[in-house]
């Protein structure tokens, strides 16, 4: 019998002209943690998709616990103890977490549900693997964390022994992403059989026990944690070496661009609304602003870029007050934005990639003239963009819905940089982008910075924070918890402060202890 609970061999998979998986190789032994990497578009979460039968394969061969798989879909996979906790978590938040767990699963007890029976079952698990669930709440009052444990819970609860997890740490803090390990590592010791899906090589270093790499639908091999690195990994997906580590410059930062004054932001959630928040850019900084997803983050990139009514309070850029005026003229003024969500705010997907390239300026020449647009200048731009930025195809007739997630986004920050404005804000800009992506996105950031823009960068990727950032800002529930040099900010202190702690409580208690 196969030492293998997952085999998957020769996997073809494609979507109309796009080949999304061309040879997929895959597999999984009982009670280890085997971690899938690639760049965007690479076809590790498609290949994932159909072990748990979401996507029908072309060809090749699904074996689960040593039967050959006929057509999977879902019910099947669980059925097979195959669970998957998705990016985007599928619960009902109006709904209880004991709820959300029987969800479709309810014991019954003659024609009512064993509410009794369901919450026993659940705490079993909860107890197990130390889970910190609270049953009782809605799921729109629990954390980010907590939500993940519950969708967790929910693949045990149906049996599953074999659980997928698709970038289980992208919205996570430092504090969370640890407890999740334990947890990981507890239902490891229980004989569970994982599959960890990330970008984050540290964390797959970490994490895995073995590692395979998928590179534009290929199978590139797999090597167990011991031998190899980040650099090797890195080599294997993208072809080539990747720096990360910005060579960033500490000049003097020139006059305020950006003054937020004592803002109040509405908001349909509660933890979101922006409470009195001031705070300040200045010429040739990155000033970044850290917290976990749902704190007033978007709020407050949309009041700056007159997308979202201020209650209260001023915003001045360049000397000028911008409160409340359109998103047009808050351009004019000096602004450009990288927004949070490059499909809804960034792109219009069925236009190509050269009208997107010029569709903020399109009104203005060297674009056009009156009416009459200036197709050589466009066809010109569109050429120095494509080939500066690194964009693929390089065929900037194509439609932007042709390209993968990092090259989309390349096409938004090539146009928002190029403008050259005093304050570029840039909302989560290398979010679902691989690591090649996020390596030339946080170059140009940098460059926009040493060209003497202001920079207000959100993240909830506290290592670009950490690195890109001359001046850290937390935020909590809509408030400013601390401000930090980049100097002083550590994952610890940064993720106290984006749970709502003070660092300067923490360090008052560390003092007492040693007393």
């Amino acid at each position: 019998m196969s030492e293998y609970v997952v085999e998957m061999r020769n996997i073809v998979k494609s979507f109309g002209e796009v080949h999304a998986v061309k040879d997929g190789q895959f597999n999984l032994i009982k009670g280890e943690i085997h971690s899938l990497i690639g760049e965007n578009g690479a076809g590790k979460s498609t290949m994932m998709k159909m072990l748990y039968g979401m996507y029908p394969i072309d060809s090749g061969e699904i074996v689960v616990k040593g039967e050959l798989m006929g057509k999977l879909d879902p019910k099947l996979a669980i059925h097979h103890g195959i669970g998957m906790v998705h990016q985007e978590f599928m619960l009902v938040s109006d709904l209880t977490v004991l709820e959300n767990v029987i969800l479709g699963f309810e014991p019954k007890k003659g024609f009512q549900i064993d509410f009794e029976k369901a919450r026993k079952e659940i705490q079993h698990f909860i107890d197990q693997y130390n889970m910190e669930i609270q049953l009782d709440k809605k799921v729109s009052q629990i954390s980010v964390g907590e939500a993940q444990r519950v969708e967790i819970i929910k693949t045990l609860m149906r049996g599953a022994d074999i659980i997928i997890l698709d970038e289980p740490t992208a919205v996570l803090t430092p504090q969370e992403t640890r407890k999740l390990f334990e947890i990981l590592n507890n239902l490891k010791k229980e004989q569970k059989s994982l599959v960890f899906i990330s970008h984050k090589l540290n964390e797959v270093m970490e994490i895995s026990d073995r590692i395979s790499v998928m590179r534009q639908g290929f199978y590139m091999g797999s090597v167990s944690k011991e031998e190899t690195s980040p650099l090797d990994l890195t080599k294997k997906m993208i072809g080539r070496e990747v720096f990360l580590n910005i060579d960033k410059t500490y000049e003097k930062a020139g006059k305020r661009i950006l003054d937020v004054q004592d803002v109040w932001v509405p908001s349909q959630k509660e933890t979101s609304k922006i409470r009195g928040m001031s705070l300040h850019v200045n010429e040739g900084e990155i000033v970044g602003v850290a917290g976990i997803d749902g704190n007033g983050q978007s709020e407050l990139i949309e009041a700056i870029t007159g997308l979202r009514p201020v209650e209260k309070g001023h915003i001045f850029l360049d000397g000028k007050e911008i409160t409340n005026l359109s998103p047009k003229k808050v351009r004019a003024v000096g602004l450009a934005h990288i927004p949070e969500d490059r499909n809804t705010r960034g792109l219009n997907r069925t236009m190509s990639i050269e009208e997107n390239l010029v569709a903020v300026e399109v009104d203005k020449a060297p674009y056009s003239k009156g009416m009459v647009m200036n197709s050589p200048a466009m066809d010109k731009h569109a050429e120095e963009m494509v080939k500066l930025f690194d964009i693929r195809p390089t065929d900037y007739k194509l439609p932007t819905s042709s390209l993968s997630g990092g090259n989309a986004q390349k096409v938004v920050v090539a146009r928002e940089v190029s403008m050259n404005k005093k304050l570029l804000v840039a909302a989560q800009p290398t979010r679902g982008v691989d690591i090649g992506a996020i390596e030339s996105i946080q170059k140009t950031l940098e460059e926009a910075k040493k060209n003497g823009a202001g920079v207000l960068l959100v993240s909830t990727e506290l290592e670009e924070i950490t690195s890109l950032s001359d001046r850290i800002i937390v935020i909590h529930e809509g408030k400013i918890t601390g401000e930090l040099s980049a100097g002083e900010a550590n994952e610890n202190n940064l993720g106290l402060l984006m749970m709502g702690g003070s660092v300067e409580k923490k360090l008052e208690k560390e003092g007492e202890a040693h007393e």
